[in-house]
């Protein structure tokens, strides 16, 4: 059976996820406040929905997810 882990969009969304983070932490504060942080949360929401979708039940709920 495969794992989120063998996923390899999960692992690209993490990826990314982490390289945004990097970037926007070399920001000055007014940029990381204001579109940084909606980027970051951005990113880090497709990792969090693959991960969800990937524990549903249905594949009907898992594609909605994905």
């Amino acid at each position: 059976m495969k794992t989120i882990d063998n996923l390899d969009v999960y692992n690209l969304s993490l990826k990314i996820g982490q390289d945004i983070w990097e970037i926007v932490l070399g920001w000055d504060y007014f940029s990381r406040n204001t579109i940084g942080n909606q980027i970051v949360r951005a990113a880090d929401s497709v990792t969090a929905n693959i991960s969800e979708g990937y524990g549903r039940y249905h594949f009907k709920e898992e594609k909605q997810f994905l």
